[in-house]
């Protein structure tokens, strides 16, 4: 994606966007003591550790950055896995945009946590129950 490079951005003056399915998660950066707050809760206190440890993964490939940095993400949507994917990738793109150099060692990790995973949901169709479900057809 490269996006942060690119674009020169400031990072602490720019929202980062990370989506995943239907959750949408907005990230604002501040230099701090590593706090990761969560709609307003700490990381430590999310009951569910593989949503904790899927979050907290672009951070424990930059460590010094995120030990400096306070990251306060508002997420919505979507269900709790989505909603921990698109912290993940918003906290991606917020590292790259605080240290350029800690690209490769994202995308190599994970290339989706850069460039977003484009699935989405299938629409569904005109007649039918959903997406691809039919109505049952009987013979007899």
């Amino acid at each position: 994606m490269r996006m942060a490079q690119a674009l020169k951005v400031d990072p602490y003056k720019t929202v980062f966007v990370g989506k995943r399915k239907e959750a949408v998660a907005r990230l604002k950066v501040e230099k701090g003591l590593g706090r990761v707050l969560i709609n307003g809760v700490p990381v430590e206190l999310i009951n569910n550790w593989i949503v904790r440890e899927k979050v907290l993964v672009p951070l424990r490939l930059a460590e010094e950055v995120w030990r400096s940095h306070n990251f306060y993400i508002n997420v919505q949507g979507g269900g709790v896995m989505g909603q921990a994917d698109a912290c993940a990738i918003a906290l991606a793109r917020a590292v790259v945009a605080i240290d350029p150099e800690l690209e490769p060692v994202i995308e190599k990790h994970d290339y989706h946590l850069l460039s977003g995973d484009p699935r989405r949901t299938e629409p569904k169709k005109p007649n039918r129950r959903s997406a691809r479900r039919f109505k049952q057809k009987s013979y007899r």
